[in-house]
């Protein structure tokens, strides 16, 4: 379960190293108990180990972005 979770914060932290910085303001994911999401929050949440990453994380595999 960990490697899992540590595999996707490195695809999700390699594919935002690459972005330009203005897509990172855009909305990449819509979570029912947060609402919509940039990639410049997700990244708050996946750089600091918040209990929400993993399922954000979950969620973009699911979505095939990472």
């Amino acid at each position: 379960m960990l490697s899992m979770l540590l595999d996707r914060k490195a695809r999700f932290l390699k594919i935002y190293a690459n972005l330009p910085l203005g897509v990172r303001g855009e909305i990449i994911v819509v979570l029912e108990e947060k609402g919509p999401l940039t990639w410049n929050a997700v990244f708050v949440e996946v750089d600091v180990d918040t209990p929400l990453s993993s399922s954000i994380l979950e969620k973009l595999e699911h979505l095939g972005i990472i």
